[in-house]
């Protein structure tokens, strides 16, 4: 373990001040993905500003039915919480298929969306990897890449972002509150994370010192009709292959509205805009979620060991809409 410095902020001013002014400086929350990194020699930080203080620990329902959801809030209160339990359910599913009971005892949301790809090249630096020495290559295109991304990758980078929880949040058109060196702002979780292009080194669109400090959850009139789907190659504690975060309404056999994301198939959270286009106002049949699936994945780029994830993810969109059509019947 490489020598740093360690302080506890009291308030976001001072954290988001502490960052800005040193370049190899952190933010530290639960630690659950940034610690193992700086085990692994992949992060290497002077400096670690812990938050753990900050008042961002709460789930508050406003008077619209928006949640709104502290950056310090526990993986395993958020998916506990009522509001999330029984109005959120695709929500509160994808928290608990991630990781095992104890990391999610620690791991905060703000942290959640942040983590790093699990890709084994970027966690390995006697590996050239472009995300994390950039223009060394990416050795996964042709060498293990069954579990890496198959849309909006790039010839620089093929990564999956591996939250199951900001998969949910980009299905529920969620937004991120954002403190930084020139005040506060809020920002669409779509717009948080960047595909790779000719820059896998720039995952988010933070500035370096920019602080997530809650995330808002607006109100949808159907998210108790919905679910989180994830395939992985073990019952538990395992990363997903592929994912399906899903919202429907239903009424009298028509798809009248439908919210899709896909996780562990790109570099962000996949929001599914051609899937859902493709499903309004169409019969709620298993050969409708088909097509709509087969209408997203059109533009998927498989490699040679991941082509699996086509028809595995349109399998899995067929299933869990064909649940919650059933549900609403």
């Amino acid at each position: 373990m490489r020598p740093f410095q360690f302080v506890r902020a009291d308030d976001a001013a001072t954290a988001v001040q502490t960052v800005t002014a040193n370049p190899k400086a952190k933010f530290l929350a639960g630690g659950t993905n940034l610690v193992d990194l700086m085990k692994l020699g992949v992060e290497r930080p002077d400096l670690l500003v812990d938050l753990t203080r900050l008042p961002f620990d709460s789930v508050d329902v406003e008077a619209d039915g928006t949640v709104r959801i502290g950056t310090n809030v526990r993986n395993s209160d958020l998916a506990a919480h009522p509001a999330v339990r029984n109005g959120l359910p695709l929500l509160s599913q994808a928290l608990l298929a991630g990781a095992s009971g104890q990391l999610r005892n620690m791991a905060t949301v703000g942290g959640n969306l942040l983590q790093r790809t699990r890709c084994a090249y970027f966690q390995d630096v006697t590996k050239p990897c472009n995300k994390r020495q950039p223009g060394s290559g990416c050795p996964a295109r042709q060498g293990d890449h069954r579990n890496l991304a198959i849309l909006g990758a790039s010839e620089a980078c093929i990564a999956t972002h591996p939250s199951d929880m900001a998969v949910a949040l980009a299905a529920l058109d969620a937004r991120v509150a954002v403190s930084g060196p020139d005040g506060d702002r809020e920002t669409p979780l779509a717009e948080l994370h960047a595909l790779p292009g000719e820059h896998p080194e720039q995952e988010t669109t933070l500035r370096h010192g920019e602080l997530i400090t809650g995330i808002a959850v607006p109100p949808l009139a159907y998210a108790e009709r919905s679910a989180y789907r994830k395939v992985r190659d073990r019952a538990s504690y395992a990363f997903a292959v592929a994912s399906v975060a899903a919202a429907l309404d239903v009424e009298d056999g028509v798809v009248r509205d439908v919210r899709l994301a896909f996780g562990a198939v790109a570099p962000k959270p996949w929001r599914a805009h051609a899937a859902e286009d493709a499903l309004r106002g169409r019969p709620a049949t298993a050969a409708s979620f088909r097509a709509a699936a087969e209408a997203e994945l059109a533009a998927a780029e498989p490699l040679r060991d991941n082509a699996f994830k086509v028809p595995l993810i349109t399998k899995v969109v067929v299933r869990t809409l064909s649940d919650l059509a059933g549900e609403t019947s």
